[in-house]
C-alpha cells in the first residue's frame, strides 16, 4: 500500500514550509511521505526557524530550499500553500489548503516560536485528518 504524500509549499520554502515538513515528518515518521517547496526559494532556511525547531527537538538544519515543480504537485496527495498565491499551480481533483501564517522572513526567536506552535497545531490536525 502506498503511503499517502504532502506537499508544504510557501515562496521562499525557508521558512514556513520548512517548518511544517518538519513537524510533519517528526510527528507522522514513515506513515506519510513528505515534500515542500518554494516558487522563489532562498539560498538557505530561516535561522530563527531552525533554531525553534531545535528547541522542540525536531533538526531542520540540514534542509535546502528548493523548488517545487508540476511533477511533485499532481503527485501530492495533499498540498499545503502558505503565502504563495497565484504562483502555486491548482490541479483538478487535488486537495488543496491554504494556510494564512505570518511570515517568519527577518524575525527573530521570540516572534517565530508562535509561528511554529501554529503550523504544529495545523499539522496534527492534518495528520489527524
Amino acid at each position: 500500500m502506498e503511503v499517502p504524500s504532502i506537499l508544504f509549499v510557501c515562496v521562499h520554502n525557508a521558512g514556513r514550509s520548512q517548518i511544517a515538513a518538519g513537524w510533519a515528518r517528526h510527528l507522522a515518521g514513515e506513515r506519510v511521505a513528505i515534500f515542500s517547496g518554494g516558487s522563489a526559494p532562498a539560498s538557505r532556511v530561516n535561522r530563527a526557524a531552525v533554531e525553534v525547531m531545535r528547541e522542540v527537538g525536531v533538526d531542520i538544519s540540514e534542509s535546502q530550499p528548493k523548488t517545487f515543480d508540476e511533477r511533485s504537485v499532481m503527485a501530492a496527495d495533499v498540498v499545503i500553500t502558505m503565502g504563495c498565491g497565484d504562483t502555486c499551480p491548482i490541479f483538478p481533483g487535488k486537495r488543496y489548503e491554504d494556510w494564512v501564517l505570518n511570515d517568519p522572513a527577518g524575525l527573530g526567536v521570540e516572534a517565530v516560536r508562535p509561528i511554529r506552535d501554529e503550523i504544529r497545531r495545523r499539522v496534527v490536525e492534518l495528520l489527524n485528518d
